[in-house]
C-alpha cells in the first residue's frame, strides 16, 4: 500500500513539473520582446527621422505597429521599465528640437525669399537676407548634431525594455526550472529525477 501511494506521488509530482515545464515552453515560444522592424534596426547615427515600426510583445508576422513621431505608441508597453522610458523621454526630446529646427529653416528661408522683391527691384543680400542666410545656415549645422544620436534612443529603449525581461517578467523560476523530469530507481525505490541544463 505505501509502495502505491509513493508511485502515486511521484507519478503527481512528475506530471505537475513537466506541465508546467511544457507551458513555460508554451509560453517562450511567443517572444514577450519589442521587436522593431528589420530596416529601423539596422539605422544608425544620423539616420532617416521617419517613424519607427515595431512588433508589440508576443506578436508574430510582418504586422508592425507605427510607434509615431515621438514614440509614444511604445510608451504603454515600456511602462514597468524606467530606464526604457527615460531613453524614450530622451527620444521625445530629441524630435522636439528636430521640429523646431525645422522650424526655424522654412521660417528663415522664406524670410529670404519674402525680401527678393520686398522693394520693387530684385534684392538678393540685404540686411534681413544675411540674418535669414545666418539662422538657416545655423539650423542646418543644428540638424548634425540633432540626428546624430535622436534614433539610438529609441533603440536604446526597446534594447533596455528587451535585456530587463527576465528579471521583470517572471523572476528566478525560468533559470531554476529543470530542463526534464522523470523517474529513476533509486536504492531500488522509486525516485524522482530532474536535470537542469547549464
Amino acid at each position: 500500500m505505501n509502495s502505491t501511494i509513493h508511485w502515486l506521488a511521484i507519478s503527481f509530482s512528475i506530471f505537475s513539473l513537466s506541465s508546467t515545464t511544457h507551458l513555460a515552453q508554451a509560453q517562450q515560444a511567443t517572444p514577450a520582446t519589442i521587436r522593431l522592424s528589420p530596416e529601423d534596426q539596422a539605422r544608425r547615427q544620423y539616420g532617416a527621422q521617419h517613424n519607427f515600426y515595431f512588433l508589440p510583445p508576443g506578436k508574430t508576422g510582418e504586422d508592425y505597429q507605427n510607434a509615431g513621431f515621438f514614440g509614444g505608441k511604445l510608451r504603454p508597453y515600456l511602462a514597468s521599465n524606467s530606464m526604457a522610458l527615460r531613453e524614450l523621454d530622451q527620444y521625445k526630446r530629441q524630435k522636439t528640437f528636430y521640429l523646431i529646427d525645422k522650424g526655424l529653416l522654412v521660417g528663415a528661408v522664406g524670410l529670404y525669399g519674402s525680401q527678393v522683391f520686398s522693394h520693387g527691384d530684385p534684392v538678393y543680400f540685404n540686411t534681413a537676407q544675411q540674418a535669414a542666410a545666418g539662422v538657416a545656415a545655423v539650423s542646418l549645422l543644428a540638424t548634425i548634431f540633432i540626428n546624430r544620436h535622436t534614433n539610438e534612443h529609441l533603440k536604446q529603449a526597446v534594447d533596455n525594455y528587451n535585456t530587463d525581461l527576465p528579471r521583470a517578467h517572471g523572476g528566478a523560476w525560468p533559470r531554476l526550472r529543470p530542463a526534464s523530469v522523470g523517474m529513476a530507481a533509486l536504492y531500488g525505490r522509486p525516485g524522482l529525477a530532474l536535470r537542469w541544463q547549464l
